[in-house]
């Protein structure tokens, strides 16, 4: 490969990181065997990126619904033995804080469906601060401060207004599973935990 080519190769590597929801893992990846490389493919969104405080009939609405909201809330299935083993413990929490991207393809995928298991936990959804924010992971409110939000979406689970854990981008096992290991107290280290 020459210099010219190697290049190129890192210039569009390092695009695509920028481009994905945490800027450190890919959603999904093809190789150039002849080069080895692994690189993302990266879906357009076209719809505009929602910022601040906002709540579920946000992303219900058009055109988030449509896009992909409704489909990914329909195709989760939850798994209700874990919600059981977990439901009386969300009484416990005070509150949990949502952080997502609407342009980020794992908030898409996971937000969905821990609204899912959240309806089918019948949490009261009062307690649920979702927080959108822009590629760079903040808000013009700066809801972020403080918290440090480097990926999307951040679940952040609270018991007397004190955080007792995060789930991160994705979950290591499950949601429900991440989130029972989370609630029961067992010692639970998110994607990105050092």
């Amino acid at each position: 490969m020459n210099i010219n080519s190697m290049k190129h190769t890192f210039f569009f590597l390092g695009v695509l990181l920028v481009v994905s929801c945490g800027n450190k893992k890919t959603e999904e990846g093809t190789t150039n065997e002849a080069e080895g490389v692994s690189t993302e493919i990266v879906e357009k969104e076209e719809a505009p990126i929602l910022l601040g405080t906002k709540d579920r009939k946000d992303l219900e609405a058009e055109p988030y619904g449509d896009l992909w909201f409704d489909e990914n809330y329909r195709l989760h299935t939850a798994d209700s033995e874990t919600i059981a083993q977990f439901k009386d413990r969300l009484g416990d929490v005070s509150h949990v804080k949502l952080f997502m991207g609407t342009w980020c393809s794992d908030s898409q995928r996971e937000v969905p469906a821990f609204y899912k298991i959240m309806d089918e936990a019948g949490f009261d959804h009062e307690k649920l601060q979702l927080i959108t924010v822009s590629r760079d992971k903040d808000t013009p409110e700066k809801l972020e401060e403080g918290l440090d939000i480097t990926n999307v979406p951040t679940f952040i689970f609270y018991r007397e207004n004190k955080e007792i854990n995060r789930i991160v981008e994705a979950p290591v096992e499950t949601l429900e599973k991440d989130m029972l290991s989370i609630l029961s107290g067992k010692d639970y280290k998110h994607l990105y935990a050092e």
